[in-house]
């Protein structure tokens, strides 16, 4: 759509008649919209950003640079003034000879500037330029401070990008042109669309704003996500086991048991039947458990690290033992699960309890002393006002893990949705993944305490050591043939950090596999699809570059590699088992209750 085309739909009486209409229902909403914001509760100052502190250090630290070297920052600001000037005159001299097109434009490409007017429109790509210069100039005003520490200087560097990419221009309507054009075409509907999924997700929220990044219609569990068919064949208060049915009449003496992340919910490894790892792992021939962790209430309280592994992992082992009548089990930890998965093992190690053959970890960390992107939100300024909620409150509120893992990709998992929903008013996808990442859970107060202060900040298992069931354990005690899986360009496990965890553990047999893309899609990334490699290297005494630098690169899924890895230590194959038996009867069929939405 040409700007003269925008003007003459908005100029037809009829149009006008439309639009007329469609604002006059705006106003019906906007009374529901002041309702439902005024539901919204009272977020902890701790919990919104970053102490005034790390912003009055950024100041100093940038006054004492152009104390001292005043030359460098002047000629930093000299040439951020002169590009910004410079496109201003060649904007407005092509405006005085009455051509209506923007001047030469040699600013980054960016894909929140898409749409053709960001490029053709002359008033909208001088909004692009100029914000794409200034957010040039306020990194570069971060990089210039050379006096801060070097951890601070990172969550500094963080938070300014965030500033930045809150005030891009394509987040509020009247400086977003694709946003108008719908609104000019639909004679406002798209607007009363947004207004009404804006108000939607608020009072769904109870007046928080937590954009619907899928279709929440579109899904049901049991239906056609976590289709995979098995049965609960155990539960106590903070799991319900799965075990799930084969589909090979032989299948390996080792079974294998999943202990996924309580951040969220199992069923990421069991999406739909082409991408479900879980069905993949059956078709294989492996007796796959996995643990449904429970979403807890004000009630779990008191609920700890200890309790995770002595009524959660042992427990969960202990009964895969019994159902399958064999002395050892293969186990996998995902992330957080993956960190509490050591734990065990290190525990298990002090024991001589030898009821885990091998392990697996996904995108697990255990060396905390480099936190990757995640760090900037585990200082004392909000692990203490996490702490002060959870003591109020009983838990962590999934409201905030799932607020602060969306900032870590803001454009992808905020402002970018919004835009789609408020602004243009189409409706979220259909999505599978995206459906999941909204389906988080709370955590238990005590627990997430000793998670945030012993793992996160202090990093005691990787040094001093991690008191877990009234002993202290430690990294190096890890010694089960271990495989780890890490992710390229992971956000909340950095790469870099799983492999120093695994540098530090004890055993002897160890694989490392690097594979390409993020936290999730790294992981769900089934062999049919051919989609993201992945990187091997047997060398794990290399420096982390070493070791990246003289790696093998594979192409598609790591699935087929990881499986002939865990199939040399499943044993031999006997006939398939049949989920439960005699003294565990199935209590409701996959993927059970504790999944389900309440």
């Amino acid at each position: 759509m040409t700007t003269n085309d925008l003007a003459g739909d908005v100029t037809s009486s009829h149009n006008v008649t439309k639009l007329e209409a469609n604002l006059a229902k705006v106003e019906d909403l906007t009374q529901r919209l002041l309702k439902a914001m005024g539901q919204s509760r009272q977020v902890p100052a701790p919990l919104q950003g970053p102490s005034q502190e790390l912003y009055i250090k950024a100041a100093t630290a940038y006054m004492t640079e152009m104390m001292h070297n005043p030359a460098k920052l002047i000629e930093h600001q000299v040439e951020f003034w002169g590009k910004s000037v410079k496109h201003y005159v060649e904007a407005q001299h092509l405006l005085a000879q009455g051509k209506l097109e923007p001047p030469t434009d040699e600013t980054p490409a960016d894909r929140r500037f898409a749409h053709e007017l960001w490029n053709t429109n002359p008033y909208f790509n001088f909004i692009k330029q100029q914000y794409l210069m200034n957010a040039a100039a306020v990194q570069q005003a971060v990089d210039d401070i050379e006096t801060m520490d070097s951890e601070e200087k990172k969550r500094l560097r963080y938070f300014s990008q965030q500033l930045v990419d809150m005030i891009s221009p394509t987040n509020f309507l009247p400086t977003n042109p694709e946003a108008l054009a719908l609104a000019a075409e639909t004679e406002g509907e798209s607007l009363v669309a947004g207004l009404e999924n804006l108000i939607a997700d608020l009072e769904a929220n109870d007046g928080d704003l937590v954009v619907t990044l899928a279709d929440k219609k579109a899904f049901r569990l049991g239906e056609n996500l976590a289709t995979t068919p098995g049965s609960v064949v155990f539960r106590n208060h903070l799991f319900e086991l799965v075990q799930y049915a084969p589909s090979t009449d032989k299948v390996h003496t080792t079974p294998l048991i999943i202990f996924p992340p309580w951040i969220n919910k199992f069923y990421i490894l069991d999406l739909k039947p082409q991408n479900s790892m879980i069905k993949w792992l059956v078709d294989q021939g492996h007796t796959v458990f996995v643990v449904s962790w429970v979403n807890p209430d004000p009630g779990y309280r008191e609920t700890s690290m200890s309790d995770y592994v002595e009524d959660g992992y042992l427990t969960a082992i202990g009964e895969v033992k019994k159902i399958c009548g064999v002395k050892k089990v293969n186990a996998v930890g995902y992330c957080i699960a993956g960190t509490t998965l050591s734990l065990t093992l290190a525990l298990m190690k002090q024991r001589k309890d030898t009821s885990v053959n091998c392990a697996t970890f996904f995108t697990t960390l255990t060396d905390f002393s480099d936190r990757g992107e995640v760090g900037v939100f585990l200082d004392d300024d909000f692990v203490d006002g996490i702490e002060a909620e959870v003591q109020e409150k009983g838990i962590l509120d999934s409201f905030f893990m799932s607020r602060t893992f969306s900032f870590l990709r803001s454009n992808d998992l905020i402002y970018g949705p919004a835009i789609k929903s408020y602004m243009m008013g189409k409706a979220p996808p259909a999505f599978d993944l995206l459906y999941w990442n909204g389906d988080s859970t709370n955590l238990p107060a005590k627990m997430s305490v000793e998670y945030l202060r012993g793992l996160c900040q202090d990093d005691r298992f990787a040094t001093d050591g991690f008191e877990i069931c009234g002993t202290t354990v430690k990294l190096s005690e890890v010694t089960v043939p271990l495989c780890a899986i890490a992710c390229e360009t992971d956000h909340i496990a950095a790469w870099k950090s799983s492999y120093a965890g695994v540098q530090k553990m004890g055993a002897k047999d160890k694989t490392f596999i690097l594979s390409e893309s993020g936290h999730i899609a790294g992981i769900v990334n089934p062999p049919s699809k051919n989609k993201y490699g992945h990187y091997t290297n047997p060398e794990l005494g290399l420096t982390v570059d070493d070791w990246y630098d003289a790696a093998d690169k594979h192409e598609g899924s790591w699935w087929p590699r990881w499986d002939s890895w865990l199939s040399g230590k499943a044993g031999k194959k006997v006939a398939a088992r049949e989920p439960g038996g005699d003294d565990h009867p199935v209590l409701a069929p996959a993927p059970g209750t504790y999944v389900m939405p309440k």
